[in-house]
């Protein structure tokens, strides 16, 4: 609407000065001729502002000029309040300063806006972590934090799942993802996009070089592409399965995120069959957890990998008059 847009520039100019034309219009995706428009409503409105044409010119906003509107919707205010990925700020240090920032939008929301504010913060909540998704590792954010807004280049000792040893990277950060939970630093690393698990970093250092980042690529292309990357690998396992109906609550909470169509239920039968990927064989052992009350259909890959693991459990737990010492007990 025009009347955002209006108040969208305004805002804009008074947080950053003088801005291009160009860069307005790409911001609020309309031609440039409609924000030399939208300047001119502005001036007609007793705003004082003005364009300056040339290669340094742009928009800008008469000196000292300065409105104390806040231009927020009771959409707007409302989703304000509630607070995404729970946990998030702590992590960043930023708890305190996220709850200063709340009490002064607050105070500077239209009175009519502040109790849906105040109510969305109370009724609504988004904790981003996965159900029980265990204990998770100290994670030390600070050193990361310093180099992705320093725009220093990084060199850090890091451990790969399954290694025993750290090894030794310099990356160029382009800045910090927290998916379902767990941090992940976003880097290149000789020009190619790597991610990295937070927790799994060993130590951290910044150095005295500038970063090196491709230019024009920001923090949610590189991470568009690594997400691309982990969700559709080629060379995965599709499984069908079936699921005892009293169990597939579960299942959904637990194996959902790996579904790669909706399940077939016809309300009547006790099982109902499901569809899923891994990346490896390996990842489906799991799926051993549910018992009886789960069958893998295929492929028959999976279905020997799942019976090679429980016959080499049975053979831990199945011996007769075996201690917990795995001595034989005589009777």
């Amino acid at each position: 609407m025009k009347s955002d847009r209006l108040l969208s520039i305004l805002l804009l100019l008074q947080t950053r000065g003088r801005v291009p034309a160009h860069e307005l219009a790409e911001r609020l995706e309309v031609s440039v001729r409609t924000i030399y428009r939208d300047v001119e409503a502005l001036s007609s409105s007793g705003v004082p502002v003005y364009a300056e044409r040339g290669r340094h010119g742009g928009i800008e906003l008469l000196a000292g000029f300065r409105t104390d509107v806040t231009g927020l919707t009771a959409d707007e205010s409302r989703a304000l309040f509630i607070l995404a990925a729970r946990g998030a700020h702590a992590a960043l240090g930023l708890d305190a300063a996220l709850g200063s920032a709340l009490r002064k939008v607050m105070a500077a929301l239209p009175e009519p806006y502040r109790p849906a504010a105040e109510e969305a913060g109370r009724r609504i909540l988004v904790d981003a972590t996965r159900w029980k998704g265990g204990p998770q590792a100290a994670v030390d954010l600070a050193t990361l934090q310093d180099a992705v807004f320093a725009d220093r280049r990084l060199r850090l000792s890091y451990r790969h799942s399954g290694d025993t040893e750290p090894r030794a990277y310099t990356v160029d950060p382009y800045g910090l993802v927290s998916k379902a939970g767990i941090w992940y630093l976003v880097a290149d690393r000789r020009g190619g996009p790597r991610l990295f698990r937070a927790d799994r970093v060993r130590s951290a250092r910044l150095t005295e070089a500038p970063v090196r980042r491709r230019p024009g690529v920001e923090l949610a292309d590189v991470w568009e592409e690594l997400r691309r990357q982990v969700e559709e690998r080629p060379g995965g396992i599709d499984l069908t399965v079936r699921v005892r109906r009293d169990r597939f609550d579960l299942f959904l909470r637990l194996h959902g995120g790996a579904l790669t169509e909706p399940p077939e239920d016809d309300g009547e039968s006790p099982w109902v069959t499901a569809r899923l990927t891994y990346g490896v064989v390996g990842e489906a052992r799991p799926l051993l957890a549910f018992g009886d009350r789960l069958e893998v259909l295929s492929p028959p890959e999976v279905r020997e990998e799942l019976a090679r693991v429980a016959a080499s459990v049975m053979a831990v737990y199945g011996g007769a008059g075996r201690t917990a010492g795995g001595t034989v007990r005589r009777r």
